[in-house]
């Protein structure tokens, strides 16, 4: 199986997709524990959730699962949060801060799966905004997630619906934020922060140059606004379709503003 799927569109936003993949090799498969092999940290329906909401948009999506190696994480292993409990480049605990390995991958084994996997998400993440920002002068990462709503390993109490991730501002222009931020204040039933628990990964810090024509953001969705937060993980179309038109706005509203010339 290819490391990442790429679906080319004509417009100005790319959505990244980092951990929507469920393939794990069956070397690697075979060296997860019962609990490992259940994949419960995926990024479950993401694809689905944002499918058909944006004519034009580019979508890069990795195929290999977070457990072989994240795509989210500093190659060079470093904290994303320092101090605060999270999961590493490749993991060695499940969100619930247990194990998920009976034969834990070596330095060796780390450094393969970053060269069959991490590189090449990030490879093809680069070439897309490139030739989106060649078309548009501009090009807009928008970096999709979610995450179940209750995780007491990583977070205390309950999770806000919308979790907007800009590295304190620094990933994107104020007005991709305040945009985003402004749909999802007046979504009615719906909680949002901006730079919350999660101000954005790897791929947000790493690809989000609003200097240079290129802009990233983060959305961490809490997995309850669209589906079960429970084995088999069931997408709920009911709680989709409300949650959807307000999704479909932000995106409308980035390619707007990278459209009409209003970032730099």
């Amino acid at each position: 199986m290819e490391p990442v799927e790429v679906i080319r569109g004509d417009g100005p936003v790319v959505l990244g997709m980092p951990h929507t993949g469920t393939y794990v090799p069956a070397d690697i498969r075979r060296c997860l524990n019962e609990r490992g092999r259940g994949l419960s940290d995926t990024d479950w329906h993401i694809h689905d959730l944002y499918d058909g909401l944006l004519p034009g948009v580019t979508v890069v999506r990795a195929t290999i699962h977070r457990y072989v190696i994240d795509a989210n994480r500093d190659p060079s292993g470093a904290s994303l949060y320092p101090g605060q409990n999270t999961t590493g480049l490749v993991p060695m605990t499940d969100f619930d801060g247990l194990d998920i390995w009976d034969t834990p991958p070596t330095e060796a084994d780390i450094a393969a799966r970053k060269h069959a996997f991490h590189t090449p998400y990030h490879a093809a993440l680069e070439a897309e905004l490139q030739r989106v920002q060649a078309a548009h002068g501009v090009a807009v990462l928008y970096d999709c997630h979610s995450i179940r709503s209750r995780i007491p390993f990583l977070f205390e109490g309950l999770l806000p619906d919308f979790n907007i991730g800009t590295n304190n501002g620094t990933t994107c222009d104020e007005r991709i934020a305040s945009a985003v931020a402004e749909v999802c204040d007046a979504a009615d039933g719906f909680s949002s922060v901006t730079n919350g628990r999660f101000k954005g990964g790897w791929t947000t810090r790493h690809h989000g140059r609003p200097d240079t024509g290129r802009h990233a953001i983060q959305m961490e969705l809490a997995q309850s606004t669209y589906m079960e937060e429970m084995p088999p993980w069931t997408y709920r179309r009911d709680r989709a379709e409300t949650i959807r038109p307000h999704l479909q706005t932000i995106l409308t509203r980035i390619d707007q503003l990278a459209r009409e010339g209003e970032l730099a």
